[in-house]
Order: structure tokens, then sequence, then C-alpha cells
């Protein structure tokens, strides 16, 4: 019988897997208590996306790794509850910019906030810095260094 409480033998995936859930769960829910219950964890993602001077939504669907049609859902659904808005966008054309509403930037401050303060927490019990150390090597080995990969909302 596998001892539990341990993680001899247990497979990497599965505890990438249940690190992931459980930090993003703890995350999810004191952003949900802070007052953003409205929210996902791919609408945070969006947001990293869009910061700055906005984006296409074919430009997000490639940064998040969705189809165009999922990006477009996403902004239409943030659209609707206030956080983006669709502006001309500066080249000219029928292309709009997703960008940013002080909603969407308050919503950001306040995850930080709220990261920071868990990832605080997290670092009394677990060498952080090693562990980030590691997982940027195993996303090295596997990516390539030509940076990041999109991180797909599968979740």
């Amino acid at each position: 019988m596998t001892d539990h409480r341990s993680d001899d033998g247990i497979e990497l995936t599965f505890l990438l897997g249940l690190g992931f859930q459980l930090v993003l769960g703890e995350f999810t829910r004191r952003v949900a208590d802070a007052g953003y219950a409205d929210l996902r964890p791919v609408h945070g993602m969006a947001f990293q996306a869009l910061k700055g001077p906005g984006a296409t939504a074919s430009e997000l669907a490639e940064r998040l790794g969705v189809t165009k049609q999922a990006a477009g859902q996403i902004v239409d659904d943030l659209e609707k509850r206030g956080y983006v808005r669709r502006e001309p966008h500066p080249e000219g054309g029928r292309r709009k910019l997703v960008v940013l509403t002080g909603a969407a930037t308050e919503h950001l401050a306040v995850a930080g906030r709220i990261l920071h303060e868990l990832e605080a927490e997290l670092g009394s019990s677990v060498d952080l810095g090693a562990l980030r150390g590691e997982l940027g090597r195993l996303v090295r080995a596997l990516h390539g260094e030509e940076g990041l990969p999109p991180l797909r909302p599968v979740w």
C-alpha cells in the first residue's frame, strides 16, 4: 500500500497536478472571499494576457492557447461584466483592441496581493525558491529556451 504521507512512488505528473489544484483552489477561494466570486481562473489569465496596451481577440487566443472562438466568448463574457472593453485598433481596419477596465485592474491588484500572501504562507513550510527554480528547469527541458508556452485554461 502507498504511504500517502510521502511523495515516494507517486508519479511526477500526479504530484504536479495535485500541487497546482490545491494552490489554485486556495487562491480562487481567497479571491472569491475578497469580492470576486464572479471570476474564474481563466478570467485572471485573460487579464494577465491583456495587461498593458491590450490585444485583439485573436492575439488573446494565441496567448491563452485556446481557439479564436473560445477567446471571443471570454471577451464577450468579460465585456458584459464590465472588466474589458473593445476599442478601435490603432492600426485601423475592422479589428478591435480588447483593453482592461478599471475593474479588471483593481481585480489584478487584489489577486496579486492574495497570491503574494499565499506564497508567503507556503514559503514558511516549503522552499519556494528551489521549487520555482526546478520547475523552471523542467519547463525549459520540455519546451526549450524560447520562452514559456501558453498555459491552457482546461480547468
